[in-house]
C-alpha cells in the first residue's frame, strides 16, 4: 500500500501544480468546469497558427487575424490577461512578420491594432459580464423560490395528520407522497367520538404550486368543519360553496368522505368524483368499489350529493387512494391502474394496515420505476377489528 502510495504521490503533485499555475490565468466559471489547460491550448494554438501564417505570408499584414486568440483569451481567460494578450500578439507580428515597412507606418499600424482588439476584448467581455450577472440573478431567484416551495411544503405537512385517535375495533394508516416539492393530495382522519371516525381523501385537479394552495385551503376548511355538525352531507356542500368561490369553477377537488360507527358497524360515505376506495371482506374473498355519487368539489355553485352505506363485519380492509397510484405508467405507457391494485390488497389483505399500505406503495413504486410517480401518492388503510383479533404482519 505504501509502494502504491509513493507511485501516485508525482502524479498528484503534478496536478497540483498544474492547477495552481492554470487556475490564475482563467476565468473563475471556466477554472471550475472542464480541465484547466484545455483553454490555454486552445488559445495558444491560435497564436501559434496565426504567427506562423504572418510569418509566411509577406504580400500583406495578417495582424488582424490575431482576432482569433485574442477573442477567445477575451473568453477564457481574466480580464487583465485578455489585455496583456494583446500587446503579446501585436509584438509577435511586429517580430515575426517580415514585412519591412518605415517606423512611422508600422507604429501606427500596431497601434491600431491594439486599439481594435482592446476594443474587441471590452465588448466580449461586457457580454460575458452580463450573461455571469444574468446567471447569478437567475440562481438566486431560483434559490428563493426553492427556499419558498419548501416552507409552502412544511405548511402543508401541517396539515396531515400527526398521530391516530383512538376507535376500538379500527386500526388504519396514512402516508402521502409529493412527485414535487408540493402536492395537491391531502387525507386526514377526524374523529367524532369514541367510537365513530370520519376518513377524508382529496386530490386537487392539476399540479404544483396552484393545486397545492388550492389543496391547503381545502384542508383548512376541512378542518375547520370539526367545529360545526358532523352531517357529511353539509360539510360537502359547505367546502363547494367555498372552493367554488375561489376557483370560478376553473379549478376543483375530488374528495371521498368516508364515515365508520364501530358500534353500529357501519359504513357511510360520499364520494365527490373521486376514485372508487376498495371495501374487501376477506370472509367473502368480494371486493366492492365505492364509487361517485356526485361531482368533484368545486365545478358548480351547487353540490348535489348521494350519501352510500354499507355494514362491516370484523376483517374488513379499507383502502383509500389517489390516482397517482392508480395512474403510475411504466416504460411501455401501462398504468399501473384498478386492477393490479385489487390484486395487492387481496393479496395482504392479512396484513396490518401499515403493512398494507406499504406493500402498495412499493408495488406501485416499482412497476414504474423506470419512469417515477408522475403525480402526488396518496394512500390510506383501515382495517376493521371489532373482534380484537390480531392484525397481522407489518
Amino acid at each position: 500500500m505504501t509502494t502504491a502510495f509513493r507511485r501516485s504521490m508525482p502524479g498528484k503533485l503534478r496536478d497540483l501544480i498544474k492547477r495552481l499555475v492554470l487556475l490564475p490565468l482563467l476565468r473563475k466559471d471556466v477554472a471550475s468546469n472542464g480541465p484547466a489547460w484545455l483553454p490555454l491550448v486552445l488559445v495558444l494554438g491560435a497564436i501559434s497558427a496565426v504567427a506562423y501564417a504572418d510569418h509566411l505570408v509577406v504580400s500583406i499584414s495578417l495582424v488582424y487575424l490575431y482576432i482569433l486568440p485574442v477573442g477567445l483569451g477575451a473568453i477564457f481567460l481574466r480580464r487583465k490577461i485578455s489585455y496583456s494578450l494583446i500587446a503579446a500578439c501585436v509584438l509577435f507580428h511586429d517580430y515575426y512578420s517580415p514585412r519591412y515597412i518605415n517606423l512611422g507606418l508600422r507604429i501606427f499600424h500596431n497601434l491600431s491594432a491594439m486599439l481594435s482588439f482592446a476594443f474587441v476584448v471590452y465588448f466580449i467581455q461586457r457580454y460575458i459580464g452580463q450573461r455571469e450577472a444574468l446567471a447569478k440573478t437567475v440562481q438566486q431567484q431560483r434559490d428563493d423560490l426553492l427556499q419558498d416551495v419548501e416552507l409552502a411544503a412544511q405548511v402543508q405537512r401541517l396539515f396531515l395528520p400527526v398521530g391516530k385517535p383512538a376507535i376500538a375495533g379500527l386500526e388504519f394508516a396514512g402516508m402521502m407522497q409529493p412527485a414535487r416539492g408540493v402536492s395537491g393530495d391531502y387525507y386526514d382522519y377526524i374523529p367524532i367520538d369514541a367510537h365513530t371516525i370520519q376518513f377524508v381523501i382529496a386530490d386537487v385537479a392539476g399540479k404544483g404550486v396552484p393545486a397545492a394552495l388550492l389543496m391547503s385551503a381545502t384542508a383548512a376548511a376541512m378542518q375547520l368543519e370539526a367545529n360545526h355538525d358532523r352531517n357529511m352531507l353539509e360539510i360537502v356542500a359547505r367546502l363547494n360553496t367555498g372552493i367554488h368561490s375561489v376557483s370560478d369553477g376553473e379549478r376543483y377537488v375530488t374528495l371521498l368522505l368516508a364515515e365508520i360507527d364501530t358500534r353500529k358497524r357501519t359504513l357511510r360515505y360520499v364520494n365527490c368524483g373521486h376514485n372508487p376506495a376498495l371495501l374487501f371482506r376477506p370472509k367473502t374473498s368480494t371486493l366492492t368499489r365505492m364509487n361517485s355519487s356526485c361531482p368533484p368539489i368545486g365545478i358548480s355553485p351547487e353540490e348535489i350529493c348521494d350519501l352510500a352505506s354499507a355494514d362491516l363485519i370484523a376483517g374488513d380492509v379499507l383502502v383509500f387512494y389517489t390516482d397517482g397510484v392508480t395512474e403510475a405508467q411504466n416504460q411501455l405507457g401501462e398504468e399501473f391502474g384498478t386492477e393490479r391494485l385489487s390484486a395487492v390488497v387481496r393479496r395482504g389483505a392479512s396484513r396490518s394496515p401499515e403493512g398494507l399500505m406499504m406493500d402498495i406503495f412499493r408495488t406501485a413504486a416499482n412497476f414504474c420505476s423506470d419512469v417515477g410517480f408522475n403525480d402526488d401518492v396518496t394512500i390510506l388503510v383501515v382495517k376493521c377489528n371489532f373482534d380484537g383479533s390480531p392484525t397481522g404482519s407489518t
